[in-house]
């Protein structure tokens, strides 16, 4: 007897921008745990202090998004944030254009392959994804940091 195997389409691109912004929010969360000067220049075993992890996010989301989108791959150029409010008033007005851009990504720009930035290659869907698993591979790392600070961080799983 044959067995025959179906695909199934288990997230859409709303499915994808809400994952994504639940790990933002919950990103958010572990960039205000942080005291101002600690989130610029505590670090651990030399790796860099949380300030500069929140600034690749952010220099990352935009420009990923209007890069799947239109396939011109621009990096950020906006100014670099030197306290934690205005990295927290640039990732709420990153929030709000991701919001707004996702949606106008073309459904076929997800299983395009593109050179992002020159750099990577891969479909529209990896460079997100891509997106997500380092900020959440990075945001361990500010965990890590706020453990060592003595600061309880923010449950994980609370993405809300």
């Amino acid at each position: 007897m044959a067995t025959a195997t179906a695909e199934a389409n288990v997230q859409t691109a709303k499915d994808v921008l809400e994952h994504w912004q639940g790990h933002r929010r919950l990103t958010r969360r572990v960039i205000e745990a942080f005291p101002e000067d600690k989130l610029f220049g505590f670090s651990v075993g030399g790796m860099r202090p949380f300030a500069e992890l929140a600034w690749e996010f952010l220099r990352m989301a935009v420009p990923i998004v209007d890069g799947v989108s239109t396939g011109k791959w621009e990096e950020y150029k906006g100014p670099k944030p030197t306290t934690k409010s205005e990295i927290l008033r640039l990732w709420d007005a990153q929030t709000a254009e991701l919001n707004a851009k996702f949606p106008q990504i073309p459904a076929h720009r997800f299983s395009e392959v593109d050179k992002a930035f020159g750099q990577w290659e891969g479909t529209g869907k990896a460079t997100i994804q891509y997106a997500i698993d380092n900020e959440i591979h990075h945001r361990g790392q500010g965990y890590v940091y706020l453990r060592a600070l003595g600061i309880e961080p923010p449950a994980f799983w609370e993405r809300g």
